[in-house]
């Protein structure tokens, strides 16, 4: 009896895992088409409107469905928490990948954003209590390696950092801390009702500050940065995010750090994306960053 409830527990476990790196997997497709997409808007939206316009769309959606769903309230712990991921994920990765993408291309950012996984396992690690193996940090280390050496091996880093590096660094620090704390958060409250009760706590925030920028620089733009903006609302900021915090929250432990390597993928998806959409990647980038190995 007690060896057919342990065979329980480990088929349990094994199945919560795989679901939350298909879940994790989705997200990062999801997210793939971001940096892209901010690139098309920012060329045409000024970027603080981009960066919190689009949280202020995808707080509605969360409002409705935050009120659709019957949602309890959190506690006060969980909104002290709720607070970091708004402030990672909902404030400062949009905000500092919009000012680095005026200036630097998307296949560059989604190079530097490579680095992603490794600074959420350190949070996941300082915020969550998580421990990942050994080898997990051996294979960060080595990814971040690699990033670098392909950064210089372009030319894409000649001597001094430029500023949309260091925004595109900042930017990867704040949204692996918002990672690894919805990730754990979302444990509790679930992957939708995360997302959305960080977006809805976001609001007012985001609601002045985009009128602000309205209002300092009024929006006009064709078709296709309207759309590209519409995207970054609908999926990155809010749909992609059901997915994501589910398969960090799914993902047994150790979860942020084990779910956070689906996003070792986005490179493959994202310089083509950036190809297509908005400027070429680099020439190495269909080979090197789209190997098996990284992902």
């Amino acid at each position: 009896m007690k060896a057919q409830s342990s065979a329980t527990v480990v088929a349990t476990v094994t199945a919560n895992r795989a679901s939350g790196l298909a879940l994790g997997g989705l997200g990062v497709l999801a997210f793939s088409l971001s940096l892209p997409f901010t690139r098309v808007a920012v060329q045409q939206l000024d970027p603080w409107f981009v960066a919190f316009g689009r949280a202020v769309g995808a707080g509605l959606l969360a409002w409705a469905y935050l009120r659709l769903t019957g949602a309890p309230r959190p506690t006060r712990s969980q909104w002290r928490r709720l607070s970091v991921v708004a402030l990672g994920v909902v404030v400062g990765f949009p905000l500092f990948t919009s000012l680095a993408l005026t200036t630097q291309t998307s296949a560059h950012g989604a190079v530097v954003i490579t680095v992603l996984p490794a600074m959420t396992a350190v949070f996941a690690v300082l915020r969550a209590g998580e421990r990942p193996p050994p080898l997990f940090w051996a294979a960060s280390a080595g990814g971040l390696l690699a990033v670098l050496a392909f950064l210089v091996a372009s030319g894409a880093v000649r001597g001094a950092l430029t500023a949309a590096d260091l925004f595109l660094l900042v930017a990867v620090v704040l949204c692996g801390l918002g990672y690894a704390e919805g990730g754990a958060l979302a444990r509790e409250l679930g992957g939708a009702r995360t997302i959305c009760w960080a977006l809805l706590l976001s609001l007012p925030v985001t609601v002045f500050v985009t009128l602000g920028a309205a209002w300092a620089h009024p929006p006009r733009a064709d078709l296709n940065a309207w759309a590209a903006f519409g995207y970054l609302t609908a999926v990155s900021m809010f749909l992609g995010f059901f997915a994501w915090y589910a398969g960090l929250a799914r993902a047994v432990s150790p979860g942020s750090a084990r779910s956070s390597s689906p996003s070792r993928c986005s490179p493959c998806s994202g310089p083509r994306c950036c190809s297509a959409r908005a400027s070429p990647p680099p020439r190495w980038a269909p080979r090197s960053s789209c190997s098996p190995s990284s992902c």
